[in-house]
């Protein structure tokens, strides 16, 4: 070492050159010393410090090597040598310490479906230079982009994302825009150990895990428009919803988020609705289904289609509220679009008044952020380096989700290198097989947490970011803020700003009033009089035929029986007025009382008003149809026969009721009709409804209750012509039963089926059965009884069989019909006779013929005698017989 110094003890005497770059003085002895660059250091070997500082030149062919300080890195040549003309090797080449790149691979849309890149990426590069320029944040990297356009688009995406990966410098991070774009490279960056962090894919899809275990993003997903659209509902009160779609999957998986959500708030999606590229016919559909509160979910251009047909449908106004994404241009609705065929006015008519959620990406407060930036003062800086007015810029809104993305990454890698954690990592030593690296920097980029130019940035469980929602409302053709919605906190901030066309919000539907639709009153007292009457005329016919019982005439017609028929036109009428009583009478709880009675009195009157007259008229017919030999012992009456018919008839109607009864009584039901729109302007609908009794098989008991009933009335019908002209003392009005029965028969036959089919009509129904009941009744009651009460009038027959006797002498010869009875029956003595002599007259005929013969043989015939007398011989027998009376004729020829 000494034998060293006194080599270099002449050089020591001769002042330093310059450092760094610059060329030193060059002598025959050796080179100047060269000064170190910034933030590093020249390793002299063999040479401590104070020894360096001691003196001036180098000797011929010696070696210093360039060394930085941390973790920088010599950027130009690192070791230079002595030459023998005094000079540094490579002195052209500067020489610098300069942090380690660390590089970011991103894909910016500039064109496509959504060109955020246009904004985003000097956002990007805006923020690169900010965190570049920070000595506390990454002090010894230094981060650097290398960027693709993707167009918004998969495809292009796939081949950049290869050229990222395949080509060096090795990238420690993607930064992808469009969801599209996102779900391929988040998809795949798990199989390089690569963080993505995206700044404007919205796609709830990204937030699963499982399939995007490595994915972060600044843009929120969509789903946190829906805790904001729910907390609105519940302000609102409304608890129906419809939604239409446009069939993407961000839009998909969007909707189903919220109706999730909506579910556990006890609100219901009523219609959902989705549509490709022509959104005609969910439109009409959610017209049709009477939609009020609507959420859709499309894109820009799309929307402009879809309030083009919401014009034509009349689908806005006071009673329509339209939820909308509010990402779209301030102006989107004016905006020329060939596509439809709405003017302008129109476009702002039908769009007046819709409520937008928008996720807050731009700080609202004057704070400033992580950056000492206000979000106004970074808006400045960034509308200064774009090319185009920020309104024709695409992505200018996401700009501060792309500016504080960077700061996120930063933040993270800062911490994963050392700045802020307990263990550091060289980020040079990242590889795409390095996991561990991987996994620092995923929990350092999951606990992120500082405020930025677009509001406080913090990562949910699922990578997304948790933001503030913006809510403003169309007014007046321009968007006013009316609220924000902070999900964490469950937070809503509220400037009670919002206008509405009605005054007040709409409801989620039409305000439905059930009526009941009642009978006509005016109907009903008219039918209760007309009824009453009948009652009354059927008591008076009933005490008639009481009082006059003793009366012979009166005897002869079954007065029982009449009586019964009496009885059951009374139990017909006072069904009329059950029959009319409805909820404006009675309560809920009466109802099935009243359908009972219906059902009883109905029943009862039929079984004994038209039970006694068809055993009438049945025993009429059975006792004249049949033949003479067999009918002697059917000619006495029984009169327990006739009333053991009417018993078994009226028995089977009470068993048959009382069965229907206990199995399957009846009840009050509803029957509703269409809605109804009032006359008046109001958003409410008219729903009528109709009460009625029924049961469970009310079909099945009618067929059975009509069905031997109708075969009844049939057989009825049937027995009354066949008996048409008998005539019989012992049912003297068989002919009047008979047209009793006629009328009950055809009314019946044609009211049942009519009322069946104008149920749904109440007054129309009440009108033909009641007026069917009241018409039968008071023609059975006229046609039975009054021509009796005529004759007993107008002859003065009160009188009994033994005074009737007293009077008259003979009983019989007063009795028409047992006079009529003795005639047929001498006819039939006459005719026999009769028959008997015309036989007898034949024999006698040919005996003569046969004696005349055998006297022409034997005497020759007598000439006429000249006096012009009768011709001799017996007389000629008789021509014929002929009956008058009961005497019987023999005439001649």
């Amino acid at each position: 070492m000494l034998l060293l110094l006194l080599l270099l003890a002449p050089l020591f005497l001769c002042p330093h050159g310059a450092g760094g770059a610059q060329t030193p003085n060059a002598t025959s002895e050796g080179c100047q010393i060269i000064h170190p660059p910034w933030e590093g250091g020249i390793r002299y070997r063999g040479l401590t410090r104070d020894q360096v500082k001691a003196i001036n030149f180098l000797p011929v062919d010696y070696e210093i090597e360039y060394v930085c300080r941390g973790e920088r890195e010599v950027v130009g040549p690192k070791v230079r040598k002595c030459l023998a003309n005094g000079s540094w090797t490579d002195m052209d080449t500067p020489s610098r310490c300069e942090r380690r790149a660390v590089y970011i691979g991103a894909l910016f849309p500039m064109s496509g479906g959504w060109p955020g890149g246009q904004a985003c990426q000097p956002a990007v590069e805006m923020a690169l230079e900010d965190v570049n320029s920070r000595r506390d944040i990454l002090p010894d990297y230094e981060l650097k982009l290398i960027h693709h356009d993707s167009k918004c688009d998969p495809g292009q995406a796939t081949k950049y994302l290869y050229e990222l990966l395949y080509n060096d410098p090795i990238k420690i991070i993607l930064m992808p825009g469009c969801s599209s774009v996102s779900t391929l490279v988040a998809e795949a960056a798990r199989m390089w150990n690569l963080i993505v962090l995206s700044y404007g894919s919205s796609s709830p899809a990204l937030s699963n895990r499982q399939r995007f275990p490595t994915f972060f993003r600044t843009h929120p997903s969509a789903t946190l428009h829906n805790p904001t659209r729910v907390k609105l509902f519940e302000k609102w009160g409304w608890k129906k919803i419809a939604t239409i779609q446009q069939t993407t999957e961000v839009f998909t998986s969007t909707l189903d988020d919220l109706e999730e959500r909506v579910k556990e708030a006890g609100i219901e999606i009523t219609f959902r609705q989705s549509f490709f590229s022509d959104p005609a016919v969910p439109v009409k559909n959610l017209k049709r289904q009477d939609a009020r509160i609507i959420v859709g979910l499309f894109y820009e251009t799309e929307a402009r289609k879809v309030f083009c047909e919401v014009y034509k449908e009349r689908l806005f106004g006071k009673k329509y509220v339209w939820f909308l994404i509010g990402w779209y241009a301030d102006n989107w609705f004016k905006i020329y679009d060939p596509s439809i065929n709405c003017t302008v006015d129109e476009m702002t008519e039908a769009v007046e008044g819709h409520i937008t959620t928008e996720i807050v990406m731009l700080n609202p407060a004057n704070t400033r952020s992580i950056s000492n930036m206000t979000s106004q003062e970074f808006v400045e800086k960034l509308t200064k380096r774009l090319k185009r007015h920020p309104e024709e810029t695409g992505g200018f809104q996401e700009a501060p989700l792309a500016y504080d993305a960077i700061w996120a990454l930063a933040l993270a890698l800062n911490k994963t290198s050392g700045g802020g954690g307990r263990s550091g990592v060289r980020l040079e030593d990242f590889n795409y097989n390095n996991q561990t690296i991987t996994d620092q920097i995923y929990r350092a980029m999951n606990s992120s947490s500082f405020e930025g130019v677009s509001g406080h940035v913090v990562f949910d469980a699922s990578g997304s970011r948790m933001a503030w929602t913006l809510i403003e409302q169309l007014q007046g053709g321009s968007y006013k803020k009316i609220g924000y919605y902070d999900s964490t906190k469950d937070d809503l901030s509220w400037s009670k700003t919002d206008k509405w066309i009605g005054g007040s919000p709409p409801a989620d539907q039409t305000l439905v009033i059930k009526t009941f639709r009642f009978l006509s009153q005016k109907l009903f007292i008219s039918v209760s009089v007309l009824s009453s009457l009948g009652i009354v005329l059927a008591v008076v016919c009933l005490s008639f035929n009481i009082y006059n019982s003793h009366v012979r005439y009166i005897q002869n017609s079954q007065p029982n029986l009449n009586n019964l028929t009496a009885v059951g036109c009374s139990l017909a009428l006072a069904a009329v007025f059950p029959l009319g009583l409805d909820g404006y009478h009675i309560g809920r709880n009466q109802f099935p009382f009243v359908c009972q009675a219906r059902l009883w009195l109905l029943g009862l009157g039929f079984s004994l008003g038209y039970g006694s007259m068809f055993t009438k008229i049945w025993w009429v017919h059975t006792v004249f149809t049949k033949k003479e030999e067999k009918k002697e012992w059917r000619k006495t009456l029984e009169p327990w026969k006739l009333y053991a018919t009417v018993g078994l008839l009226v028995g089977m109607d009470v068993l048959t009721l009382a069965i229907w009864q206990i199995v399957d009584p009846l009840h009050r039901t509803i029957e509703t009709f269409a809605k109804e729109e009032p006359k008046e302007d109001i958003d409410v609908s008219i729903l009528p409804q109709l009460e009625h009794c029924s049961s469970r098989k009310m079909n099945t008991w009618l067929g059975i209750f009509y069905g031997y009933k109708g075969l009844l009335l049939l057989l009825g019908i049937f027995l009354a012509y066949e008996t048409k002209s008998v005539s019989t003392e012992k049912i003297n009005d068989h002919r009047a039963v008979g047209m009793a029965i006629y009328n009950v028969a055809v009314l019946c036959l044609i009211t049942a089926p009519v009322t069946m089919i104008l149920s749904s009509q109440q007054d129309a129904a009440f009108a033909f059965a009641s007026l069917a009941i009241v018409f039968s009744s008071y023609i059975t009651l006229v046609v039975l009884f009054v021509p009796k009460m005529r004759r007993l009038i107008t002859r003065g027959e009160w009188q009994s069989e033994a005074q009737d006797t007293m009077k008259t002498g003979s009983s019989t010869n007063n009795n028409e019909e047992e006079k009529s009875r003795l005639l047929e029956k001498e006819n039939r003595e006459l005719e026999k006779i009769i028959a008997e002599k015309e036989e007898r007259v034949s024999e006698l005929r040919h005996q003569l013929q046969s004696r005349q013969q055998l006297r022409s043989r034997r005497h020759p015939p007598t000439p006429p005698d000249p006096s012009g007398g009768l011709p001799r011989g017996p007389p000629e027998p008789p021509d014929r017989l002929s009956c008058d009376g009961s005497r019987v004729h023999l005439l001649y020829k």
